[in-house]
């Protein structure tokens, strides 16, 4: 499975951007698509998912800000950004689960977001 990011550039705070990552290979079906973001010098965490049947998570930092949606037929995860501020500078990364011969995951390559005047 490959993931195919896009979306991320420098805007300046209060800006937004949509963030996409699609979904491509062999696999039977989704199981849960994810965003992830990680700041120079922090760990990798997750801001937002959507599982199979629809649910959605935000993390408790950017609720509010963050919505993340999908289109189920085209295996295509989106992070919507909204009223971005400089601590969203981060690279962001899509991971998606799987199923094949069992429950699988992948990561994207990673797309750079950074609010800056």
């Amino acid at each position: 499975v490959q993931l195919a990011e896009s979306g991320g550039g420098l805007v300046q705070p209060g800006g937004s951007l949509r963030l996409s990552c699609e979904a491509s290979g062999r696999f039977s079906r989704i199981h849960e698509m994810s965003w992830y973001r990680q700041a120079s010098g922090e760990q990798r965490a997750l801001v937002a998912d959507i599982t199979s049947g629809g649910g959605t998570y935000v993390s408790d930092p950017v609720q509010g800000r963050f919505t993340v949606s999908r289109d189920a037929a085209k295996n295509t995860v989106f992070l919507q950004i909204n009223n971005l501020v400089p601590e969203d500078t981060a690279v962001y990364y899509c991971n998606v689960k799987y199923w094949l011969n069992g429950l699988d995951a992948t990561w994207g390559q990673g797309t750079q977001v950074t609010v800056s005047l």
